[in-house]
């Protein structure tokens, strides 16, 4: 068996689509697990749609995620160019059409705007217009074909397909698919800019480059008899197909800009780290026997088999990235979490406060990065806040009893000067048991005090040794002051 090769082959038309990115994955994946070949090659021969940059953020990504090509434009291994316009200069592709022309599987037409608008017809009940071309120019004479080239008459070069039989091929998922001929255009595989047709280019490409695997969404299921034909055409062997469920949004229409998380640099915006992103990508399709969901990059390429994608639509489920993300920065080398969390906390914190002591606070209370903010922001300042958040059914407390319990811990804590977090247990759990309340008729109004806040990070004792002594009592003291209103 040959080389298992694979290629991604992005057109660099802005941010990378997680669906773009779904497919370099599986590409590698497939291709490490083999331990074959991922080769990176762009598509640049679509010039309308071309974004300047578009290429520095494919090698971008591709370095973020891990997904590292053993062959491309700055990796040469004797299969170059791998830059498609670089390919079509050298007049490769012209030179494969005019092949094609010679063997009679292609012909040039010269049908002009107007011909070609009048053999337009509307199908379906949206009343889509299609335009199915009636091999007008194959029936011109050499003498005629030639005339109209001298005369630099505008071309395209169109693939003959035959009009009677089917023409089959073989998907590693869906099966055999077989499709009657007559229902095939004669597609265009060179343009009258001399450019090709994606078409056209990825047959040629992918066959001199020696792919062993094409894969690519399941929209492209319907082109796939076109290729095969190409392939038969040139004698050639086609390269295993594998094509890859639609991924939705929680609505089930495909994912798109307006989702706010179709792009991967979206998601890196948000705060997703690009493991996370990885690891939820390779599950949009996959699963694996033992229903394992954390992976490193290692594992998915040891566990990773393609035939085992599902073939229906997969949803991509924002607040399952978000568990995951959340998972992620919980097992991280707490020096690697600081990097990313301290711009984040500096935001909010513009206090002397141990920032260290705040981020092991948050470290396993987030999901994402921006999460961070809000969490946080009430060391820096109280929040204003109402005193209804002093009664809390659950643990028996009310304005009243909010108010006797801080009242009578202030001089206890004014008199205390380690704020460190065991002694402040000692000394407030001394209180309570001299007390004989419950610990949190205590322990409520006291966080609820410091931090303006239900819902925090962490305790009271926490807290408060971050914030330090004469912070805490002045928090204190406004809680007592709004509770004796």
């Amino acid at each position: 068996m040959s080389k298992v090769r694979t290629r991604f082959a992005p057109s660099p038309t802005g941010r990378m689509h997680v669906g773009n990115l779904r497919t370099a994955l599986y590409e590698f994946l497939i291709a490490k697990h083999a331990g074959g070949d991922f080769i990176l090659r762009i598509e640049d021969t679509d010039r309308e749609r071309y974004v300047e940059g578009a290429v520095d953020i494919i090698y971008r990504t591709l370095e973020q995620t891990g997904l590292i090509h053993d062959e491309g434009p700055d990796k040469d291994k004797g299969f170059g160019p791998y830059i498609q316009s670089e390919r079509q200069a050298s007049g490769l592709y012209l030179k494969y059409a005019k092949q094609l022309i010679e063997t009679g599987n292609a012909y040039y037409c010269f049908c002009d705007k107007e011909r070609l608008a009048s053999l337009k017809t509307e199908v379906g009940e949206d009343g889509k217009e299609i335009t199915i071309y009636d091999k007008h120019c194959l029936h011109l004479s050499k003498e005629e074909i030639q005339a109209n080239l001298d005369a630099g008459k505008p071309y395209v070069i169109r693939m003959n397909m035959p009009t009677e039989g089917t023409t089959t091929f073989v998907d590693e998922l869906y099966g055999e698919i077989t499709v009657e001929n007559k229902e095939l255009d004669d597609m265009i595989l060179i343009k009258s800019d001399g450019y090709p047709t994606y078409n056209f280019a990825n047959v040629i490409d992918d066959h001199l480059q020696q792919i062993t695997h094409v894969v690519r969404g399941n929209e492209y299921i319907s082109s796939s008899p076109k290729y095969q034909r190409l392939y038969e055409a040139f004698g050639w062997e086609s390269p295993k197909y594998v094509h890859l469920p639609l991924i939705t949004d929680e609505n089930h229409k495909k994912l798109s800009k307006r989702s706010g998380h179709s792009s991967y640099e979206d998601l890196v915006e948000q705060g997703f780290l690009p493991e996370a992103i990885v690891n939820y990508i390779a599950l949009l399709g996959w699963s694996p026997e033992d229903n394992q969901e954390i992976f490193s990059l290692d594992e998915l390429i040891e566990k990773f088999d393609y035939h085992k994608v599902n073939k229906s639509p997969s949803v991509f489920d924002i607040n399952k990235l978000k568990w995951m993300n959340g998972e992620y920065i919980k097992a991280m080398d707490n020096e690697k979490f600081y990097e990313i969390a301290e711009p984040y906390v500096k935001e909010k914190i513009k206090k002397d406060l141990d920032l260290h002591k705040i981020m092991d606070m948050v470290k396993t209370r987030i999901e994402t990065f921006p999460e961070i903010g809000e969490k946080i922001d009430f060391f820096e300042e109280l929040p204003e806040y109402s005193t209804e958040m002093y009664t809390h059914k659950k643990m028996k407390t009310n304005s009243e009893n909010s108010l006797e319990v801080l009242s009578e811990l202030l001089p206890i804590l004014e008199a205390t000067d380690d704020y460190s977090v065991d002694n402040l247990h000692d000394v407030v759990f001394k209180y309570i048991g001299e007390k004989g309340c419950k610990n949190g008729q205590a322990l409520w109004p006291l966080r609820t005090a410091v931090s303006g806040k239900q819902m925090t990070p962490a305790g009271a004792f926490e807290i408060m040794e971050v914030l330090g002594k004469d912070e805490s009592i002045s928090r204190i003291k406004k809680g007592i002051e709004m509770l004796s209103e």
